[in-house]
């Protein structure tokens, strides 16, 4: 329970930060408690829940969430995440690991471009 506990403690500083603490989330229970891929990310989608209603609260607190913008965003998720939860569904461990990996390089490649750029 502690390692659940100091897990989650690090997914919530991060995804109050905006950075998405699924990003760090998924792969320390895969990797370190050998949850499986979807259980590691069906447990993200829960705990993500009442850590962005925290930080959705802050943030707009601080005028940092413009809603006009967030409506768009909402629907195109919603939809997405729809059609996201299907093929998951369909998708194996392996398969669901490797697409979740190859979605972590290519956003760590993104942020080094977006670094050596400045």
């Amino acid at each position: 329970m502690l390692i659940y506990l100091l897990f989650g403690i690090l997914a919530g500083v991060l995804g109050g930060m905006g950075m998405g603490g699924g990003t760090v989330l998924i792969p320390l229970l895969t990797f370190f408690i050998g949850t499986s891929q979807n259980l590691a990310q069906g447990l993200n989608l829960l705990a993500f829940l009442p850590m962005s209603i925290i930080a959705i609260l802050i943030h707009s607190q601080n005028n940092l969430v413009k809603f006009s913008y967030g409506i768009i965003t909402i629907l195109a998720g919603v939809l997405s995440a729809f059609l996201g939860g299907l093929i998951a569904n369909y998708l194996d461990q392996n398969q669901l690991r490797i697409s979740f990996g190859v979605f972590l390089i290519l956003l760590s490649i993104f942020e080094l471009i977006k670094i050596f750029k400045k």
